[in-house]
């Protein structure tokens, strides 16, 4: 008996799927499924986009600021990987601007905000990603014990808890508590 090659989906035949209730990224041509997140999770998430628009806005910056952007990271397989909360410098913007579809740039700051249903696998898979197609910094928050962990390209990850304060070359004055996430 034969085995039959898997269809691997590039990114065009991804954005054509029907729209359904879960969430979907492509991860080297497969689709995976996940459960839509919980209030917390959106709370968090909200949280994060008030406050680095509001320092955008404070500081006179532009920038693309969002929540489930799709970026298109690899090809040959297809990956697109849609963070819960994003951030691209201005200069990077391409000239024709947002696209309608998938980014097909890496963002600056990719966040995932961790759900129950994921697992440690899918969540260290998610930062290699982001962090292997150019991403300068990825944050992990965790609400269970309100902590922060900053990945950079270089391997490195640390770790800040609730009292301390996040602030990053990257986001020049940019500044706040790891506690101000979970403000609700």
């Amino acid at each position: 008996m034969s085995a039959v090659a898997e269809k691997l989906l590039t990114v065009e035949e991804f954005e054509r799927l029907p729209e359904t209730e879960m969430r979907r990224e492509l991860v080297r041509g497969r689709v995976v499924e996940t459960m839509p997140p919980g209030g917390e999770h959106g709370g968090i998430a909200g949280n994060l986009v008030f406050l680095l628009r509001s320092w955008l806005k404070q500081k006179g910056l532009k920038g693309y600021v969002s929540v489930e952007s799709g970026y298109a990271l690899f090809q040959n397989p297809d990956t697109v990987r849609g963070p819960d909360v994003s951030y691209i410098r201005a200069e990077r913007i391409p000239v024709e601007g947002i696209p309608k579809g998938y980014w097909s740039l890496t963002p600056d700051l990719a966040v995932e905000v961790v759900s129950p249903s994921e697992t440690a696998q899918s969540i260290r898979d998610k930062v290699n990603d982001f962090l292997a197609a150019g991403t300068p910094l990825v944050w992990v928050v965790y609400s269970r014990t309100e902590e922060v962990i900053a990945h950079t390209p270089d391997g490195l990850a640390r770790t800040f808890t609730a009292k301390d304060v996040l602030e990053f070359d990257l986001l020049p004055g940019f500044s706040c508590t790891v506690a101000e996430l979970f403000e609700f």
